[in-house]
């Protein structure tokens, strides 16, 4: 549904300040692009994208948002069995201690991805870093397990609002085909995250190296705390360089505010050609009734399979990934040492490449057959786990190998490119609330698989392998059986 605006008018949704406005004496030189309808700023910027070292720093900002989602995330990863021991929890506390986080995160992504939609891009992700200073600084210092419980709630609902404005920002920013494309840039996200999981397993070697014995009980706290830090830097440079996406300015009807930041931000030469008295459309969005139309006829079957790519990996995901030093000590019965070194490798190695390689190659094999493979492999490595069951001597590797597989396979397929189902699929009025909704489901199942995996870890040893395997099967079945692949697709174009 549209409304009308008067250009005339002055929008609520505005640029930021500190973006040029009127025609600026500073646009590029070159063939002059005329904008006289949001349909054009879409065309222009899937044929142009952005240039320039301002969008340029939009994208690694929004990379950075994600870089502190995946800190915080991992963050507890190698403590849990320590905090276990510390606050003397149970099976079902461990993984509540776990999975708050989670819960946070779907209380944050529904209403995130309606606010971004209603608000902007810009405001919502000036104001997330904010949960990640708090809740990092608050989990560092909590003095027993429902503290910390609460505090890594608070530090999901800023995950949960941060993933879908960081979304739209790196497909808004880009171009739809080419060198850079959305596809490209959406599945950057990935090797971000690992990196930034490495990252922390860094921090904890570093740590655990420098502690003394006596004193590896702080380890947790102390990487947790860490996760402040790059969150105020973040936050700092963000207010220097971010600008609200012209797409969305487009839709609210401030074709003005568009031109604008498309002159400063993207590098490119437009000029605004709308005649006095003109009314320019307003297209509704960041309205709860937007969750809806993803279910219509139009857009039914690209959030099922949204749905089932992201619900699928992320279960096996959060049983594995955030469940490897678990694994690793308590199932393959290997000492501290060995599960920090284990788990750096698998993640800034097996994983980033897995990562950077999905987005060398999405351009050539489209997103759906990538995700596909990435499930078989996960597959793999999961029935192979449970066929080793508890390693000795020389399965130690093997299972070991097993685990950095999976989660290449993760990092380059279903990892990476869930996230381009959910934000390229839809438009950009519908793109927030279908990240959210997305977002949302996605940590409804990670609950359940952190909450299940230490209770049943306990209860069937590496027998649980047998059940997680049935994930990235499940995976592998709907994507085989449902055609859609959003790379390269214009979905503002079909709007």
């Amino acid at each position: 549904m549209t409304t009308p605006m008067n250009a005339s008018s002055t929008p609520a949704a505005t640029p930021p300040a500190g973006t040029a406005t009127g025609t600026s004496s500073t646009a590029p030189t070159g063939v002059r692009e005329v904008v006289r309808s949001a349909a054009d700023v879409n065309r222009i910027l899937a044929v142009h994208g952005s240039r320039g070292t301002k969008s340029k720093a939009i994208i690694l900002l929004a990379l950075g948002g994600i870089f502190m989602d995946a800190y915080d995330f991992s963050s507890l990863a190698f403590g849990i069995t320590a905090i276990r021991e510390q606050f003397g929890l149970n099976g079902f506390m461990t993984g509540l201690v776990n999975a708050s986080i989670m819960v946070g995160a779907v209380v944050g992504a529904i209403f995130g991805g309606v606010l971004v939609d209603r608000f902007g891009r810009y405001k919502l992700f000036m104001a997330d870093m904010v949960f990640f200073v708090v809740a990092a600084i608050g989990c560092a210092l909590a003095p027993e397990e429902w503290s910390l419980i609460f505090f890594r709630f608070l530090m999901g609902i800023g995950v949960g609002l941060d993933l879908p404005v960081a979304m739209a920002f790196l497909a808004e920013f880009s171009k739809l085909r080419g060198s850079g494309n959305r596809s490209q840039r959406v599945n950057a996200w990935s090797p971000a995250w690992y990196i930034a999981t490495g990252f922390g397993y860094v921090v904890v070697l570093v740590c655990f190296l420098l502690l003394p014995i006596d004193q590896h009980d702080y380890l947790w706290r102390i990487v947790v705390g860490f996760g402040a830090v790059p969150a105020i830097v973040v936050l700092l440079v963000r207010r220097k360089y971010m600008a609200e996406s012209p797409q969305w300015l487009a839709d609210q009807g401030d074709l003005r505010g568009a031109v604008d930041i498309m002159r400063s931000h993207h590098g490119l030469d437009v000029e605004l050609d709308l005649p006095a008295g003109s009314r320019v459309q307003k297209k509704e969005s960041g309205k709860w009734k937007g969750i809806a139309e993803l279910f219509s006829p139009k857009y039914r079957i690209r959030t099922i399979v949204a749905l089932c790519v992201s619900v699928f990996s992320t279960f096996g995901y959060n049983a594995v990934a955030y469940g490897t030093p678990l694994i690793i000590t308590t199932l393959f019965h290997q000492g501290a040492l060995t599960t920090i070194v284990s788990s750096l490798v698998i993640n800034l190695v097996f994983g980033a490449v897995g990562g950077i390689l999905g987005v060398a190659i999405v351009n050539r094999f489209g997103a759906r057959r990538i995700t596909l493979v990435g499930f078989v492999l996960q597959t793999i490595a999961i029935g192979t786990l449970a066929l080793v069951g508890v390693p000795a001597n020389a399965l130690v590797f093997v299972a070991i190998a097993m685990l950095a597989l999976f989660v290449f396979a993760q990092a380059g397929g279903p990892g990476a490119n869930l996230m381009s189902y959910a934000t390229l699929s839809y438009p950009t009025r519908l793109r927030g609330v279908g990240i959210g909704f997305n977002e949302s489901a996605k940590r409804l199942f990670s609950i359940v698989s952190l909450l299940g995996f230490p209770i049943l870890s306990t209860a069937m040893s590496t027998n649980v392998f047998w059940l997680i395997a049935i994930a990235p099967l499940c995976g592998a079945l709907a994507v085989a059986l449902i055609p859609w692949d959003p790379t390269g697709k214009d979905v503002d174009a079909e709007d």
